[in-house]
């Protein structure tokens, strides 16, 4: 249900419609107010479990996704709609191909993104992912992305 967030009356018209990248948005006046306001809309997709190390199972949540790559991206720059593109890769390729996905392969569809936003992101959320306990373990992290820029 849509309430209008001036006088939260529950009743509302269609302004506009318009495609919003991955959903629809839609400007609305409120019946009882006038106030207009605008709403998103996102196609619900059946999107799989997630399975933990532990074993347990929980539902797939998007913000979890967005809130890693926004922390590993902190002070970076990286635009926001950049993240909620690579989010919003995540969450289809996850929805597409799966009824339940194993935590790594999440953990590892979000190195992967950061990788190509910003290496910086990608060593800080790769260094607490995979567990980087020592110099030579950040090293062997860090080689790679220094060989790659030495042969672009």
């Amino acid at each position: 249900m849509i309430v209008c967030p001036q006088c939260q009356h529950a009743d509302s018209k269609v302004l506009d419609t318009r495609s919003s990248g991955p959903g629809i948005r839609r400007r609305r006046s409120c019946l009882h107010c006038e106030h207009r306001f605008t709403t998103f809309e996102r196609l619900e997709r059946r999107l799989p479990l997630v399975v933990k190390k532990d074993g347990s199972r929980e539902p797939f949540e998007r913000e979890k996704i967005r809130e890693g790559l926004g922390l590993a991206c902190r002070k970076r720059p990286v635009a926001a709609a950049a993240l909620e593109a690579a989010a919003t890769r995540i969450e289809q390729d996850l929805a597409d191909d799966h009824t339940e996905v194993a935590s790594q392969v999440i953990g590892h569809a979000v190195l992967r993104e950061l990788k190509r936003l910003d290496k910086v992101a990608y060593l800080r959320f790769a260094s607490v992912y995979l567990e980087i306990g020592s110099p030579e373990d950040f090293h062997a992290l860090l080689q790679p992305l220094l060989e790659g820029e030495v042969s672009s």
